[in-house]
């Protein structure tokens, strides 16, 4: 049976940012990825899943993760790999053990902001503390760098002069200062090396 991604979060702290804040970035970066309610939902105010592909599952992660720092707001998410045993025409109303791992792993987050959890113990060890690692350089993001970062991942084959003019009233100097400051190279590598290993999973 095929294996899928279930990406499962929840905003840090929603109560001290209004949802005007965050809820519209956080729809259009979830809309990059398939249709409201039947690969993504938003319930509970400020928690949300998101069904997709081994390939994308990363990418997502980072996405959403910049989107939201570019905006001064945290989020707090875990990957699960797994089945899909029913597949609604709402996501909150699937099942299947991509979705208990997902969730199972967002409850025993406590510092950290993202994990992983999948039927290999051995790639969940690696690639936990590796994202342990991508959580701490995140943390350091500005917004101005998170949105820098966004921009890049969203449009990859963009060169940073056209990246400069997309952003508007930045220079190139400006984003390759921002994608340097923000360790951009060292993260595409782990999302390369993550990609090639995950499809073995």
């Amino acid at each position: 049976m095929k294996k899928w991604i279930v990406i499962t979060g929840d905003i840090i702290e929603s109560r001290k940012n209004t949802p005007e804040s965050w809820l519209e970035r956080l729809k259009e970066v979830l809309s990059d990825f398939g249709k409201e309610k039947t690969d993504w939902e938003i319930y509970r105010g400020d928690s949300f899943q998101l069904i997709l592909s081994k390939k994308e599952s990363m990418e997502a992660v980072l996405l959403l993760k910049s989107a939201m720092k570019s905006i001064g707001v945290d989020v707090r998410m875990a990957i699960g790999l797994g089945e899909i045993d029913y597949k609604s025409p709402k996501v909150s109303e699937s099942n299947g053990s991509a979705f208990v791992n997902s969730g199972r792993k967002l409850e025993s987050l406590k510092k950290e902001t993202l994990g992983i959890q999948t039927p290999n113990e051995k790639f969940n060890q690696r690639y936990n503390v590796i994202l342990n690692l991508l959580d701490f350089i995140m943390d350091s993001w500005q917004p101005t760098t998170a949105e820098v970062v966004f921009t890049a991942l969203k449009y990859p084959k963009l060169n940073q002069s056209e990246l400069a003019k997309l952003l508007q009233k930045k220079s190139q100097g400006t984003i390759s200062s921002a994608l340097k400051r923000a360790g951009f190279d060292e993260i595409k590598k782990v999302v390369e090396l993550y990609n090639q290993e995950i499809k073995g999973i």
